[in-house]
C-alpha cells in the first residue's frame, strides 16, 4: 500500500529531517518528494510505500500528527486511493 503524506506550516529548520526520522523509525520507504517554500509557508508531498513498516496505518499517522505538533505544522496522511478519488478533476 501506498500513501501520501502533506506538511504544511511556517517554515524553519529540521521538518525534513524530523519527518523522515518518523519514516526511518517505522521503516517506511520514500518513493517521490516535492518541498518548497511559498512566501515563508514550507509545503511538502511525500509519497510513501508502507508495505514494509513495522506499525500500523494508525500508529504511523499518530506519530507523524506528533511531530507535527512538536514542530507546530500540519501533517496528514492518506491512502493513494483516497488522495486519487479526492484529488481528480
Amino acid at each position: 500500500m501506498r500513501a501520501f503524506v502533506t506538511v504544511i506550516g511556517g517554515d524553519k529548520v529540521g521538518i525534513i529531517h524530523d519527518v523522515t526520522t518518523v519514516f526511518k523509525e517505522t521503516n517506511v520507504n520514500v518513493l517521490d518528494m516535492n518541498q518548497t517554500i511559498m512566501g515563508g509557508v514550507f509545503t511538502m508531498i511525500v509519497l510513501v510505500d508502507l508495505e514494509k513498516m513495522n506499525t500500523d496505518f494508525q500508529g504511523l499517522k499518530g506519530k507523524l500528527e506528533e511531530t507535527g505538533q512538536q514542530l507546530a505544522v500540519s501533517i496528514r496522511i492518506q491512502r493513494e486511493d483516497i488522495f486519487n478519488s479526492m484529488h481528480k478533476i
